[in-house]
């Protein structure tokens, strides 16, 4: 479906641009190159526009960033113009085109690994993680879950069906789940319903563990899972704070999110690692990502659907596949 989706959005951006060029050749008087090359030129403008609004947004909700954090007017600039490739890359080419169901390596390393993808993705986002993986010799399958603005419990029967599969395709008993934003929170959805037989490790990049304020902005019953909602009595003031994971805002997790905590045993986070960055755009606060018992790596100057496509971010991912099965690397 987000195949589908994602093309249908491809061809009616390439009709508004048609349709631009068409007036600035016949309205303007200007040459049909020049014509195509502006109305491109204002397509990308809009592209870039929608990438910067979703950092002003989460300025809203963001928590304070550690000195020791803090980027340069320099770096911040390279953080937008990597997250508007990535986001470009993905919406535009991977999840229209390059949805995948997995791969499997002669001589696998380490254990087997489950891809589960996000918010409004598919499988096609892990394309170029997938890549990587695969020259690292790592087996990998990756699941699309649907329906796109399902309830996030509904995604867990497709992932435990991918990962008996998995398991039985290459002979393991455990697996590796490797989860981007929403996809953290499918996995401890699965954990819930399935326990941690099956699963090694937990690696998350982004995940919105205790919510994010962007969700308020999104559709479907996933995206009020997801909410992170502002107190009333914190009338926006912006030195309001609560709870352990760096709420500036003062705001708490949906109730989903507090039934799905309240599931959990002290010592699951254990399985987890959990990647994120203190310049996320879609994760706001950014230490909502921050999950207490689990190892946490806390990065700078990468944006949300750039961590799936960041090298730092990969070699992690890589090392931590290998270290979950150290006798099977």
């Amino acid at each position: 479906m987000v195949a589908f989706i994602t093309r249908i959005l491809l061809l009616v951006q390439l009709a508004i641009a048609a349709a631009i060029a068409y007036v600035l050749k016949h309205f303007f008087g200007m040459h049909i190159a020049s014509a195509m090359l502006s109305a491109a030129g204002m397509l990308l403008l809009l592209r870039m526009l929608i990438t910067a609004n979703n950092f002003r947004l989460s300025w809203r909700f963001r928590s304070d960033t550690p000195p020791a954090e803090r980027i340069t007017l320099r770096h911040a600039w390279r953080l937008y113009l990597e997250e508007f490739r990535a986001s470009l890359f993905s919406s535009s080419w991977s999840m229209p085109f390059g949805a995948f169901a997995g791969h499997h390596s002669a001589k696998s390393r380490g254990l087997p690994v489950l891809l589960i993808h996000g918010y409004g993705c598919n499988s096609g986002y892990w394309r170029s993680m997938s890549r990587l993986l695969g020259t690292a010799g790592i087996t990998h399958r990756a699941v699309s879950l649907e329906p796109v603005f399902g309830d996030i419990d509904s995604f867990v029967p497709a992932v435990h069906a991918a990962v008996e599969n998995l398991c039985h395709a290459t002979g393991s008993r455990r697996v590796v789940l490797l989860a981007h934003s929403m996809g953290g929170l499918v996995a401890r959805a699965y954990l819930c319903a399935h326990g941690e037989a099956r699963i090694a490790r937990v690696i998350t990049l982004g995940t919105p563990h205790h919510g994010t304020g962007l969700a308020n902005f999104g559709l479907g019953s996933n995206s009020e899972q997801m909410r992170w909602v502002i107190n009333k009595s914190s009338n926006g003031n912006s030195n309001a704070c609560s709870g352990e994971y760096g709420d500036g805002r003062g705001g708490t997790p949906s109730a989903w999110l507090q039934e799905l905590a309240a599931r959990e045993g002290p010592q699951r986070y254990g399985l987890f690692t959990s990647i994120y960055s203190h310049h996320d755009n879609i994760i706001a606060p950014q230490t909502s990502a921050h999950l207490p018992g689990a190892r946490n790596i806390a990065l700078h100057g990468v944006g949300h659907v750039a961590l799936g496509l960041n090298p730092q971010v990969q070699k992690i991912v890589i090392d931590e596949i290998l270290a979950a099965a150290p006798d099977a690397g």
